[in-house]
């Protein structure tokens, strides 16, 4: 018998007859998986350039369809979300622009299931990553499901759909290693960035605080994409979509948040989870702006961009009602990760643009949803019920639940007495928007879609100086993570669009120079055909600044603010009952940390709970810092080097401090550069955060202040 030629380790024929040559550089062609060369893969198959996306389109379907199955049973953006139950309700009628029902009587509540998630990391990754958080509302209405699919961040990476697998691909774990985890500070998201200029934008947003919330419950939530009212006249008007949360917009800083990943990954979830427990429920408010059909192109940008938002200077934010989460789930799996969202579940009174991405998202949801779910009968899971009467002619499936008793599954027919009926407009039927649509297929984008900077300028330009000084260096961290050179070069050559101090400040972080942009800008989207000839578009910003930008400008409030006394046996009881007692009416959440867990004893004989030692928490999961009094309680905490390094993240991260009596002595043992007895005043301390023995209302208002970023620090 001839025995088999050996083959050297790692040479396994039958494995090498499998590879596909993927090196770039060599000259291959794009190609379909049926081989076909791909003549234009940045833009989808319209109907005219700011025409609606042609399901005829078959290299977007096979591209999305690929991408939506890519991973079982894990959602594949998204996949790391926290729930919640609740309702919604109007505060008036808004009869005159929408004819939906669930808007338009303000006694009405409409069960609502809220789902927040981080998009890049996996479900095993931490709450802290920076990424953008997803903000999935499902209304339970009267006439049907409505989804309002969108994020925390009013604007997206991508003008069009067909390039959404790509984004994702390059900002998930890179292929060859998996890595990183729920991070984009790797060199494939950054090439692909610094070759779509659109992305600007987002860029900005991301790189920002709004990327690190402090809750998920001080975040806001946008509809991303511009939708459409229409009322009973048939009337429509243009309407972006927002959640304005009543307790304001914050968030944490990169270290702080980098610590929080290792100290509790679960941080939101569980934020989200005790507060809903506690009785201290979340509330947005829904705001719209509304535009008129008439306006759509008075704007120095296109309505259909999912790249550009509306100024709220332009078009202020009309508030109609308010979401209220009251409930947490009862099982995460069978609520949270079982729930099934789509774009494309709307009511009548509520329709599409032509935004090119939305006529992507519209297809690949319902495709989304039957990889993961299993099943087109996932909308019969109990979560995803609509409340509304379900009648229709689909039948059978895997994991079918609901059991027919007719005869007929087919529409006309006479044997079931021609039941169900189509429903006329007036009698709720859903009916689309008449849209005059007269132009030639193409693949190509509108000209209108070519300004990628003046909107980000505008977000920098927005930014207080500590934010500004924050988005810096996240673009100096993420960028300085980049192994290739070139990529990060090219990026900064993108910036100077934006900013060119931004560009100079982040260069200089980086220990190099400014390089000159390359050219072209966008390899995609040729001017005139001809690549080399493309320049930016930078249209002149319809306003300067926006208020509604920057963090700076928000509510600011202490309810539910989570407040850490340093308080061990021997405390003074007087400062401790009265501090204790202001906090928790006014609605803030005091715990007290120990040197051990269990009770202590005051210096009066007075049992207190326990509900931290040193050991089992940090500073980074507090919003402020309380060292109560009692000579018995400092020395011993004067001990603990543990109660220095929380003192000393609490002041590095620019948190209220308040110091009463014989606390003043260990916060002078810490790190912190601003003291008493550093020839600082106590009006300079006070403007700094730090408040040396005073009342119980002026540490409560600091509090409320959340950072006080004129701290010097070491």
């Amino acid at each position: 018998m001839k025995k088999s030629k050996k083959t050297s380790p790692g040479k396994n024929p039958k494995i090498e007859d499998l590879k596909v040559n993927s090196k770039s550089g060599n000259g291959e062609f794009l190609t379909t998986n049926q081989g076909l060369r791909i003549n234009d893969n940045q833009n989808s198959l319209k109907a005219g350039e700011r025409g609606a996306t042609l399901l005829e389109d078959f290299i977007l379907r096979e591209k999305i369809t690929h991408f939506d199955h890519e991973r079982i049973p894990e959602r594949i953006v998204h996949a790391r979300g926290s729930g919640a139950h609740g309702y919604f309700q109007v505060y008036e009628s808004m009869k005159k622009y929408t004819k939906a029902s669930f808007l338009q009587n303000p006694k009405e509540k409409t069960p609502v299931f809220v789902r927040f998630s981080t998009v890049a990391g996996s479900r095993g990754s931490t709450d802290l990553a920076r990424d953008v958080r997803g903000f999935a509302v499902k209304f339970y209405t009267k006439e049907g499901v409505f989804d309002l699919v969108g994020n925390n961040m009013p604007v997206f990476f991508i003008q069009d759909a067909i390039k959404f697998p790509d984004l994702v691909h390059a900002v998930k774990p890179e292929p060859d290693n998996e890595m990183p985890q729920a991070a984009s500070a790797h060199d494939t998201f950054w090439d692909f960035i610094s070759l779509m200029p659109e992305s600007m934008h987002m860029i900005m947003w991301v790189m920002s605080d709004r990327a690190i919330p402090r809750s998920l419950r001080m975040m806001e939530g946008f509809g991303v994409h511009t939708f459409r009212f229409i009322n009973e006249n048939n009337k429509s008007v243009f309407v972006k979509f927002h959640w304005k949360p009543l307790l304001g917009v914050h968030s944490v800083v990169w270290d702080e948040a980098q610590i929080i990943s290792g100290k509790d990954p679960d941080f939101h979830r569980r934020d989200l989870w005790e507060n809903i427990e506690s009785g201290n429920y979340p509330e947005w408010e829904l705001g719209v702006q509304i535009v008129e059909e008439k306006d759509e192109h008075k704007f120095s940008f296109d309505l259909l961009d999912p790249t550009k938002l509306i100024p709220e200077e332009l078009v202020p934010v009309k508030r109609i009602g308010k979401l209220t989460l009251n409930k947490n789930p009862y099982n995460f799996f069978a609520e949270t990760e079982q729930i099934a969202f789509h774009p494309g579940h709307i009511v009548p009174g509520i329709d599409f643009t032509n935004d090119p991405l939305l006529q992507g998202r519209l297809f690949s949801y319902t495709d989304t949803q039957l990889s993961r779910l299993g099943s087109p009968n996932f909308h019969e899971i109990p979560i995803n019920r609509s409340l509304s009467p379900v009648n229709n002619n689909q039948r059978d499936g895997h994991m079918r639940q609901t059991i027919n008793i007719d005869k007929t599954s087919y529409d006309p027919n006479t044997i079931g007495g021609g039941c169900p009926f189509q429903a006329k407009a007036a009698e709720g039927g859903f009916t689309s928007y008449t849209e005059r649509i007269d132009a030639k297929k193409i693949r190509a984008r509108s000209k209108s879609f070519f300004d990628h900077f003046s909107q980000a300028k505008l977000f920098y330009n927005s930014q207080s100086k500590p934010e500004k000084e924050h988005l810096i260096n996240a673009l100096t961290f993420e960028l300085g993570k980049l192994k290739s050179d070139e990529i990060r070069s090219r990026m900064l050559g993108r910036l100077t669009f934006v900013d060119t101090d931004l560009a100079r400040q982040v260069a200089a972080g980086l220990g190099i120079p400014v390089p000159k942009p390359e050219s072209p800008v966008n390899h995609s989207i040729p001017a005139d055909g001809n690549p080399q000839n493309y320049q930016p578009v930078i249209a002149n910003p319809p306003v300067e600044k926006s208020k509604a930008l920057s963090i700076e400008n928000t509510i600011r409030k202490s309810e539910t603010r989570k407040v850490a006394i340093l308080a061990t046996d021997g405390v003074d009881d007087k400062t401790f009952n009265s501090v204790r007692s202001a906090l928790l009416n006014a609605g803030a959440t005091p715990a007290v940390i120990a040197n051990h867990l269990g009770t202590i004893v005051s210096s009066k004989g007075m049992s207190i709970k326990v509900d931290e030692s040193l050991l089992t928490t940090s500073s980074v999961l507090f919003d402020a810092v309380y060292i109560a009094g009692g000579k018995e309680s400092i020395d011993s905490f004067l001990k603990a080097p543990e109660s220095l390094e929380f003192i000393n993240q609490a002041y590095k991260h620019f948190k209220p401090i308040c110091i009463n009596n014989e606390g003043i002595e260990l916060y002078n043992a810490s790190d912190a550069c601003q003291k008493p007895n550093d020839n600082n005043d106590h009006a300079k301390l006070e403007e700094a955060g730090i408040l040396i023995n005073k009342n119980s209302e002026e540490f409560i208002d600091a509090v409320a202040k959340h950072r006080f970023w004129n701290r010097k620090i070491c």
